[in-house]
Formats: structure tokens, C-alpha cells, sequence
């Protein structure tokens, strides 16, 4: 075990690690500058496990009925050795019948393998190699449930794709099955984004396997293909999308858990998020333990962080408690950028706190817009 693995296994305690999956590395993305979500995410540390023990509110999850619905609409796709995905992808990548073949990745192995996913992961970089490099006459165009693995803070995640599709020319693409619908072409654009930043981490691991063979990752196209139900039908429709942004953003951001023993070093000597479980696996620790070493730790809270991490309830009450701008919302804290204290901005309004030459301007601002609410005020009175 290196020192790392040792340092980020205190930190965890006596948890077993959360393994990464393309929905937890693209919440990298969404808020890159928390040095907290970091750390937890990268000694995989159990956010709602935390959650629980400091009785916080979660994120809105999807309902039984809705991930029901995207199983069956996926199954429809899939069915029939991909009967019905097949002619979507011709169209949609100009591929020829004679480019064409389908195998479930899913059928690798036996109910009895106790390591299922190293396993089809093998099979998955075989049957891609051997497509990459023209070793078969059969190249498995469609790889449905492949296996990947992506290189996450020294560690390898196992993700896993809807769909790798093969193309002629030598270019692999990732296709991605959604059960948002497509309204006249265009999909709900969070929604989409947030599937893109999926399927980045996709193309990247499919990228890292390349490399890992001698091929180039222009061998795996930007252009991800999304499979939605078209309009308000179950009947599918295939859009080409670039990634090509979200591709770039997440590998920044997966190379900025590279500063992992940076931020390790500025941590209290023996911090730990460990709950402490008992006999019975309730967790023992005291809540105040748990908050303090939290606070240990720079968070960047945003209001969409409610949307997808499980401790932005407790660092939007620091947020507010400490009377920081980003309680107020992003677009205040972009607007006051500088300015991390509503008590600053406040002193600076009214002259109590001299600006500094960064500060000046928004200074200016700030009792620009005083002016104006003062105005308004008065014109209603």
C-alpha cells in the first residue's frame, strides 16, 4: 500500500472504500473547486452514509417508477441482438450493414464468478483490441454492457457504458441509452449535458485502453451517441452530440486529484471521517466529532450542489452560519468574485472597510446598486 492509499484509508476509517462510477466523476465536474467533495471522493469515503449520521436532507433522487421506465426503454433498444438500435446507428453514424454486429457482454462468464467485472472487462479490451487493430473478421461493431477501466487518483474504476459501436474507418464511439425524451430534436439541455458528462468519462477510460495497446486516442471520437425516446413516444431516435467539452473539463479535473497530498498536508494531524460503527454497524461517533472535521476541509458550496451531492445541506447551513457570499447563490458569488463574506461586502458598501485596488471596482458596484434599491424604496413609500 502506498502512503497515499494509507493516508486517504485514515481518512475513510474502517469503511470499505466507495468505488468511482461515471455518475461520481461527472460530479467532479460540477463543482471542481471543492477541495472537501475531493478528498471524500477520492479516498472513496460514504457521503451518504455521512449524511445519515448528521440527519441531513438528501438530493432528489430519481423515483422507482422513472428508473423502471429507463430499464425497459433500454431493454427495447437492446433487444434482439440490437434489432432496433441497429438501423439508428446506420443512419446515425453512416455505418453499412456489412459494419455491423452486436454481442451482450453481459453473457461473459457464469452466475458463479465471484469477480464479475474484472472478468468482462478482459473480454471487453480483447474483443476492442481486436477490432482496433483488424485481428478478426468479425469485430463486434456493438459491445453491449462492455467494461472499462479508468486511471481516478491512482486507482483503476471499473465503469461501464451502454454501448461501444465500431465504425469502419477505424474511429470507436460510445453510445449512450437515456429515457429522457428528444422533443423535436432537441433534448432537455441539463439532461443532455449531464449524460455528455457521462459519457466523457466513458470515452476517456475507452481512450486509456487504447494507449494502453499503442493506438491513439483520436481512435475514440468526441462525438458520443445519444438514444432517447422520440418526443413523447417510446420509439427511439439516435443524436450525434460533441463531448468534446466535457471530455476536456473532466480530464482537468480528474488531473487536479493529482493534488491530493497537498491538501492532505494541510488536514489536522490524524483526521478522520470514520463514523465509528458498533457491534450492530450504527455509527458511534459523536455528530460534533463528525461536523469538526468536516470543517477541516475548504468546501465551495454552490446551490446546484443540492442536486447531486449528499453533504450540501450541511454546507449550505456553514455557508449561511459564516455569512458567505455563496449562500446567496451563484450569481452573487461570480458578481462579487473577491468578496467571500456578505459582512465585507456590506463594510465595504457603507465605507466601514477601505477596498483594496482588486476591490474597487465592485465597490463601486455595490453602492451603485444601493443607490438604485434606495430609489426604489423611496418611489414606493
Amino acid at each position: 500500500m502506498s502512503s497515499l492509499d494509507a493516508r486517504l484509508g485514515v481518512l475513510r476509517g474502517t469503511a470499505p472504500p466507495i468505488p468511482h462510477n461515471a455518475r461520481t466523476l461527472a460530479a467532479l465536474t460540477a463543482n471542481p473547486s471543492c477541495d472537501r467533495r475531493s478528498l471524500l471522493d477520492a479516498a472513496g469515503i460514504d457521503k451518504d452514509a455521512l449524511a445519515a449520521h448528521l440527519d441531513l436532507p438528501r438530493p432528489l433522487r430519481k423515483s422507482q417508477l422513472a428508473l423502471d421506465y429507463g430499464i425497459a426503454f433500454e431493454r427495447k433498444v437492446t433487444a434482439q441482438a440490437g434489432a432496433a438500435l441497429v438501423p439508428l446507428l446506420r443512419q446515425a453514424l453512416g455505418l453499412t450493414p456489412s459494419e455491423v454486429s452486436y454481442e451482450d457482454v453481459n453473457s461473459v462468464g457464469s452466475d458463479d464468478d465471484k469477480s464479475p467485472l474484472p472478468l468482462r472487462r478482459a473480454h471487453t479490451r480483447s474483443r476492442i483490441l481486436s477490432a482496433a487493430h483488424h485481428r478478426s473478421d468479425d469485430p463486434r461493431t456493438l459491445l453491449d454492457h462492455p467494461v472499462l477501466r479508468l486511471t481516478v487518483a491512482g486507482h483503476q474504476a471499473y465503469l461501464e457504458p451502454d454501448i461501444i459501436a465500431f465504425q469502419r474507418d477505424g474511429v470507436f464511439h460510445v453510445v449512450e441509452i437515456k429515457s429522457f425524451p428528444v422533443i423535436h430534436g432537441q433534448p432537455a439541455p441539463l439532461k443532455a449535458t449531464a449524460a455528455l458528462t457521462q459519457a466523457a468519462a466513458y470515452v476517456l477510460a475507452l481512450r486509456e485502453l487504447l494507449a494502453s495497446d499503442g493506438l491513439p486516442p483520436d481512435r475514440v471520437s468526441d462525438t458520443v451517441i445519444l438514444v432517447n425516446p422520440r418526443n413523447f413516444t417510446r420509439h427511439p431516435t439516435a443524436t450525434p452530440f460533441s463531448a468534446h467539452k466535457q471530455i476536456k473539463n473532466l480530464s482537468r479535473h480528474l488531473g487536479r486529484l493529482r493534488r491530493l497530498p497537498e491538501l492532505l498536508d494541510k488536514l489536522p494531524p490524524n483526521t478522520t471521517f470514520d463514523l465509528a460503527p458498533g457491534p450492530d454497524q450504527r455509527p458511534t461517533r459523536p455528530r460534533g466529532e463528525l461536523v469538526a472535521a468536516l470543517a477541516t476541509v475548504r468546501p465551495y458550496y454552490t446551490p446546484g450542489c443540492r442536486h447531486h451531492c449528499d453533504l450540501a445541506f450541511h454546507c449550505r447551513t456553514e455557508a449561511r452560519n459564516q455569512g458567505r457570499t455563496a449562500a446567496l447563490g451563484t450569481a452573487v458569488r461570480d458578481d462579487l468574485a473577491g468578496i467571500d463574506t456578505i459582512a465585507t461586502a456590506l463594510a465595504l458598501t457603507d465605507g466601514h472597510l477601505h477596498p483594496s485596488r482588486d476591490q474597487k471596482d465592485l465597490t463601486q458596484a455595490l453602492r451603485h446598486a444601493q443607490r438604485i434599491h434606495a430609489d426604489l424604496q423611496t418611489d414606493t413609500a
